[in-house]
C-alpha cells in the first residue's frame, strides 16, 4: 500500500464510558499543519457514541519525523495504526490533506472503510500555494525566539492573516534550551509537498457511502471539481455549510459536528 514504511502515529483515543464499544469507530486526520489537537472540540460530541481516533499524520502534532508524504505512504501509516489498536473497520474523516489521505485508505483499502467523510478537498491536484506559510516557520526556526509574542512577530513578516498565524503556532512548542522550536518535520513536508497537493492514491473509485462537506466560501471544491469527484467517489453526497472557509469545522463548528454524526448514524440505522 506504501512506498514507504509505516511510523507509529501518535492519536486521541476518545471514548466515553456510556458509548456502545460495540459500534463502528471514527478515525479523524487533520489537514497539512494541523494535528490531533485541532479536533478536541468535536471529539466530545463524538465520543458520547462511538470510539473516536484523531491521528497525528507523520510530521505533524506529536507523530515521528520521516521522509514520504505520498498518499499512499500517509494512508499505510494510518492502517498499520488500525492493526495496532486493533480496529478491522472504520468510519473514516479527513479534512483538506487529510481529506485526500481518507480517500486514500478508502481507495487502497475499501474492506477497512465503514464510510467515508471529506472535509474541503477534492481529488484533483492544485496549484503550488505555501510559500508564505514555509517561509513563516523557517523564519522561526532560524531565529529561535523565545516567547510566542516575537515568533508571532517574525511570522508577520510573511503571513499576514493573524488567523493563519494563530494556526501556525500550534506547532511551536519550548525546546529545553528555552526558545520555540517547531514540531513539525518542516524539511519533510516541503520536499513531499509536490505529493502533497497532487492526486490521492488509488486507482479504483470508492463505491462505499461518502459525504463530502465544503465551505461556501472556500475555492477548493468548486463546481468545476465535481465531476472528478463523483468519478472518484460516486456515491458522494455534497453538502455546503454556509458562513464557512476552508476551515469550516472550525468557523462552522456545530453545523460540523451534526452533519458528520447524522451522516455516520445513517449508515448504522
Amino acid at each position: 500500500m506504501s512506498r514507504a514504511s509505516p511510523v507509529d502515529l501518535h492519536f486521541i483515543d476518545a471514548f466515553d464510558e456510556s458509548a456502545d464499544s460495540a459500534r463502528t469507530p471514527l478515525i479523524v486526520l487533520h489537514g497539512l499543519l494541523g494535528s490531533a489537537d485541532n479536533w478536541r472540540s468535536q471529539l466530545k460530541k463524538w465520543q458520547q457514541t462511538r470510539r473516536v481516533l484523531a491521528v497525528d499524520l507523520r510530521n505533524h502534532g506529536r507523530s515521528p519525523h520521516a521522509e514520504g508524504m505520498e498518499y499512499a505512504t500517509l494512508a499505510g501509516d494510518v492502517t498499520a495504526l488500525m492493526e495496532r489498536v486493533g480496529i478491522e473497520r472504520a468510519h473514516v474523516l479527513g479534512h483538506s490533506m487529510g481529506g485526500k489521505v481518507a480517500i486514500s485508505l478508502a481507495r487502497l483499502a475499501p474492506q477497512r472503510t465503514a464510510s467515508l467523510i471529506v472535509g474541503d478537498i477534492a481529488p484533483v491536484r492544485y496549484e503550488h500555494g505555501h510559500d508564505d506559510v514555509f517561509a513563516a516557520l523557517e523564519a522561526v526556526r532560524e531565529a529561535k525566539p523565545t516567547d510566542r509574542k516575537s515568533a508571532d512577530a517574525l511570522m508577520a513578516e510573511h503571513v499576514s492573516a493573524r488567523p493563519t498565524r494563530l494556526f501556525l503556532a500550534t506547532n511551536l512548542v519550548r525546546g529545553d534550551d528555552k526558545t520555540m522550536r517547531l514540531r513539525v518535520g518542516l524539511d519533510e513536508i516541503r520536499d513531499g509537498y509536490a505529493s502533497i497537493i497532487g492526486l490521492p492514491a488509488g486507482d479504483a473509485p470508492f463505491d462505499g457511502p461518502t459525504l463530502v462537506l465544503r465551505g461556501a466560501d472556500s475555492h477548493y471544491v468548486s463546481d468545476e471539481h465535481l465531476p472528478e469527484l463523483k468519478k472518484i467517489l460516486p456515491r458522494a453526497r455534497l453538502v455546503t455549510l454556509k458562513n464557512a472557509g476552508h476551515w469550516l469545522h472550525a468557523d462552522q463548528p456545530e453545523a460540523f459536528q451534526e452533519a458528520v454524526a447524522a451522516f455516520i448514524e445513517a449508515q448504522e440505522a
